[in-house]
C-alpha cells in the first residue's frame, strides 16, 4: 500500500471548503454555512469510509510473448487482474512498473467491474507493449491500482502482485556464410550423398556378409576382387567451430563488469559473438563457445540445431565482463592443435595483444578477429600476422565486417580485414 494524500483534487476541495465555511460560520454567526461545512465533512467522511470498509480481493498474474525478446524486439505484457469484491468497483487507473532497460507506456484506466455476490470473480485483462532497449533480465511489477470512490471525494492505491521476470536477449543479426569453406568441409552447405547406388566419394567396399542385400553390391569392386563385394556408406564427421568472446574487464569499459547492456562496445562484441555462432551453426558446424580463458561460455551448438542457438541466447542475456586479460594463454591452448574457423571477439586490441596471438592463424582453418576498440595500427598488424582482421566498434556495419572477413579467397596484402 503506498502511503499517498487519500482526497481527490475535488475531496481536497471540498475539505478546503468545509473549513472555509466553519471559518465564516464563526465569523458570520450563520447556521447555513454551518450546516454546509457538515456536510462536505460528511461526505469526505463516507467517501473514505466507503473506500476502506469494502473488501476486495485482488488476485493477479503477468505474462508476456514472447518470454525472450531480443534487443530493439517488443514484448506484449498481459496482466489478468481478477477482484473479488461485495460491491461493485468504480473505474481508477493503473500503472504497471516498467524497470530501466524497458521502455513503452505501461498506464491505463482500469474499468469498473459489477459486484462479485453473482457469479464469482470479475477479471480484466490489462495489456500493453515494451521495447527491449537493454539486454539482461528485468523485472516487471508490480502492478499499482488506484480506485475512487462514487463520489470522486476520495482514492486509494494499492500495489498488487509480483514482480514477472522478462528476459532481454543480444540481437542476433543474421550474417553471411564462410563462403570459402561452405560446401568444402562437410557443412550443411556441403550435400553429401547418402543414397545407396549414387556417388562414390563417401563409400567405401567391404567383403559380403550373410543378410546383406544385393542392391548393396559394388559390382566394379567385385570384378576387381573376384569377390563379392558391397558398399559401406563412410561416416563424415561433423567440422568444428570456435568462437571466443573477450570478457577481461581490462579491455572493457568498467561498467561492462557490473551490469549488463551498459557499454556500447561491449553491446558490439556480444551481438558479433552470437550472430557468428548462428551464422556458423546454420552452416554445419559444431560451434564451441569460450571465453578467453577456456572457459565455456555455453553448450557446443550442433551444426543446424536452431533450439540450440536459442539456449545460447539466453545464456547471454546476463554475460558481462570478467576473467583475465592474458591472451597468450589462448594460442597455448591450440598450440598443438588445429580447428576449423576461429572467430576471437575482443574490445581494446593494442600492438602487444596481437604479438600474443601471432601464432594462432597457423592453426586455424580461416583465423577471424573483430575488435571493437582497435588501437592505432594494431587491425594492420593483425592482418600481417594471418589474421582476418575487422573493427565492428559500435558505428560499424556488422554485416558488412563479417563479409570481409568471411572471404577466403582475397588477394594477399595488408587490407582484406581493415573497416
Amino acid at each position: 500500500m503506498r502511503r499517498a494524500w487519500p482526497l481527490t483534487v475535488r475531496g481536497t476541495a471540498a475539505a478546503i471548503l468545509a473549513l472555509a465555511s466553519f471559518v465564516a460560520a464563526a465569523q458570520l454567526g450563520s447556521v447555513q454555512l454551518l450546516g454546509f461545512g457538515v456536510f462536505l465533512v460528511a461526505l469526505v467522511i463516507v467517501s473514505l469510509v466507503t473506500l476502506h470498509i469494502t473488501r476486495r480481493d485482488v488476485e493477479l498474474s503477468r505474462s508476456s510473448s514472447p518470454a525472450a525478446t531480443p534487443v530493439g524486439g517488443t514484448a506484449r505484457v498481459t496482466v489478468h487482474v481478477a477482484v473479488r469484491t461485495a460491491l461493485p468497483t468504480t473505474p481508477g487507473t493503473w500503472v504497471d512498473r516498467v524497470p530501466e532497460g524497458l521502455t513503452g507506456r505501461s498506464d491505463g484506466r482500469f474499468p469498473a467491474l459489477g459486484s462479485g455476490l453473482r457469479g464469482g470473480d470479475r477479471a480484466v485483462d490489462l495489456v500493453y507493449e515494451v521495447e527491449a532497449a537493454r539486454r539482461g533480465v528485468h523485472w516487471v511489477g508490480p502492478l499499482e491500482l488506484t480506485i475512487r470512490d462514487p463520489f470522486g471525494i476520495a482514492r486509494r492505491s494499492a500495489e498488487i502482485g509480483d514482480t514477472t521476470r522478462l528476459m532481454v536477449t543480444p540481437e542476433c543479426i543474421d550474417l553471411p556464410p564462410l563462403t570459402a569453406f561452405a560446401g568444402a568441409t562437410g557443412g550443411m552447405l556441403h550435400a553429401t550423398t547418402t543414397r545407396l547406388g549414387q556417388g562414390s566419394d563417401n563409400l567405401v567396399a567391404r567383403p559380403y556378409a550373410p543378410g546383406d542385400s544385393m542392391r548393396r553390391i559394388h559390382w566394379r569392386a567385385t570384378a576387381h576382387r573376384n569377390a563379392l563385394m558391397v558398399r559401406q556408406e563412410e561416416q563424415e564427421s561433423t567440422p568444428e567451430a570456435t568462437v571466443v568472446l573477450d570478457c577481461a574487464a581490462a579491455r572493457w569499459e568498467p561498467d561492462a563488469a557490473t551490469r549488463t547492456g551498459a557499454d556500447p562496445r561491449f553491446e558490439a562484441a556480444v551481438t558479433a559473438c552470437v550472430s557468428a555462432v548462428n551464422a556458423l551453426a546454420r552452416d554445419g558446424y559444431a560451434v564451441q563457445v569460450i571465453d578467453a580463458d577456456g572457459n565455456p561460455l555455453s553448450e557446443t551448438v550442433p551444426g543446424g540445431d536452431h533450439s540450440a542457438v536459442a539456449v545460447l541466447l539466453g545464456r547471454f542475456a546476463t554475460v558481462t565482463a570478467h576473467g583475465s586479460a592474458d591472451l597468450a594463454g589462448l594460442a597455448r591452448m591450440w598450440s598443438s592443435v588445429t580447428t576449423g574457423p576461429l572467430v576471437l571477439v575482443t574490445g581494446r586490441l593494442q600492438a602487444a595483444d596481437v604479438e600474443s596471438l601471432a601464432v594462432l592463424p597457423s592453426h586455424s582453418a580461416h583465423p577471424v578477429l573483430m575488435t571493437a576498440h582497435p588501437v592505432d595500427d594494431a587491425l594492420a598488424h593483425a592482418v600481417a600476422t594471418g589474421w582476418y582482421a575487422t573493427s565492428i566498434d559500435v558505428d560499424v556495419d556488422l554485416r558488412d565486417a563479417w563479409a570481409r572477413v568471411s572471404q577466403a579467397d582475397v588477394t594477399a596484402g595488408a587490407d582484406h580485414g581493415l573497416a
